[in-house]
């Protein structure tokens, strides 16, 4: 029998979470029945191809509640007669006396909108990323009585007081997170361990076969094969450490033949090209801004190295395990990236990718430099990570896992 899944994204669509439209339409494909609501509006002005795919609808609460005040005014007022709705106005009250911001008041006028709204017939309600979006469905699983279940990544995790993470597993029927290490924190947060599974993300490679092999170009070893072409995928944000990829490109011997590829957007975007025309570096760089999945992927086959210099900042927030290393091991690329989180769960040092320790430019230089000279290594550490990946990474054992969670 088909279920219903009521699934509450931050915001939808978003280029920036492929793994996320990827696990809609595995589902889809399963035989779930899932309506979409988002917190906000996309912002992105394109779309990749597999939103296309996705069936579900989607509807969209108030960003803002002062935007659609008649819409919320009614929907408060059918929500305050649901069974649940003095425990989750108590639960609510509970949260607000330790978190007294706008957004706490929002999330609850979002739960209103999204109780009085929901469709007949849901079965669950499932929450991608343990933070807002959870907020939002753990108020009105708690007026409407519906089960509720989660996924959680990175910055949801580890920017949310202890609390809020305690009381949330509390009241989850499960969850799902996509790494070891985080598994380990949340398991240790919970009253009852066992509701935290390891759901990897994955890829599906269906979609990321090589149609054919990419040429290596090798500026130290075969200069008139052009330069060798550094990639890196993710939005110019603090824990990206984009800072830090400039500072050692600027440590690279100048004659090496390189060049950097960057794709993604983000709030640093500006600051960082004026910080790369500061050291010297604007010739080498092309700064793409976001793309879809087709012009990452093709990116991915016309490169020779990735790199990515993750960091946990001041607030605590950090990388989980980037989808994005998988899939450029996915291409055959070789993988430079930082010692944190969930990358060595991934990255093999000196096997199937290389890892420097967080903030230090000077160690990042070193291994860009020992993978532009030898076309051997980066070919080395290529294809082993591309076996691994394909091996152990493959989206189908967390969608086997989702997919039991939610018939249980």
């Amino acid at each position: 029998m088909s279920q219903t899944i009521s699934v509450v994204l931050k915001g939808y669509p978003r280029l920036s979470e492929t793994f996320i439209a990827q696990e809609l339409l595995a589902l889809e494909r399963q035989g779930f029945d899932l309506r979409l609501v988002s917190l906000r509006h996309p912002t992105d002005k394109s779309t990749h191809p597999i939103h296309q795919e996705i069936r579900a609808p989607v509807s969209y609460l108030p960003e803002y509640l002062y935007q659609e005040p008649l819409r919320v005014l009614k929907s408060w007022w059918k929500a305050r007669r649901l069974p649940g709705y003095s425990k989750a106005l108590k639960t609510f009250f509970k949260d607000l006396r330790r978190d007294i911001t706008p957004n706490r008041v929002r999330r609850f006028g979002q739960a209103c909108v999204m109780a009085a709204e929901l469709p007949s017939g849901v079965d669950w309600i499932y929450s991608h990323f343990l933070h807002t979006p959870s907020s939002v469905a753990r108020y009105c699983s708690l007026m409407t009585g519906h089960r509720w279940s989660a996924s959680a990544h990175a910055k949801d995790i580890w920017t949310s007081p202890e609390w809020e993470l305690r009381e949330k597993l509390d009241d989850i029927q499960w969850l799902a997170t996509c790494t070891s290490f985080n598994v380990h924190h949340l398991r240790g947060l919970a009253a009852e361990p066992d509701k935290v599974d390891l759901v990897y993300h994955g890829l599906d490679f269906n979609r990321f076969d090589r149609e054919q092999a990419a040429v290596v170009a090798d500026g130290a070893e075969q200069p008139d094969k052009g330069p060798v072409v550094i990639l890196s995928v993710g939005r110019a944000v603090p824990k990206k450490g984009y800072d830090l990829i400039l500072k050692a490109l600027a440590q690279l011997p100048a004659e090496l033949d390189w060049r950097f590829v960057h794709i993604g957007g983000g709030s640093l975007s500006k600051s960082l090209m004026a910080q790369a025309e500061e050291l010297g570096l604007q010739d080498r760089i092309d700064w793409m801004g976001a793309q879809s999945q087709q012009t990452v992927l093709a990116q991915y086959r016309s490169s020779d190295i990735f790199v990515l210099a993750s960091r946990i900042t001041e607030d605590g927030d950090r990388d989980g395990l980037p989808n994005v290393l998988m899939e450029a091991q996915s291409q055959g690329l070789a993988c430079l990236a930082t010692e944190i989180s969930a990358i060595p769960e991934l990255l093999v040092e000196g096997e199937t990718g290389l890892m420097v320790p967080p903030e230090d430019p000077e160690r990042l230089a070193g291994a860009l430099e020992r993978l532009v000279r030898s076309r051997e290594l980066r070919n080395r550490l290529g294809s082993a990570g591309q076996k691994r990946v394909r091996a152990e990474f493959t989206m189908d054992r967390g969608i086997a896992r989702l997919v039991e969670r939610f018939n249980g």
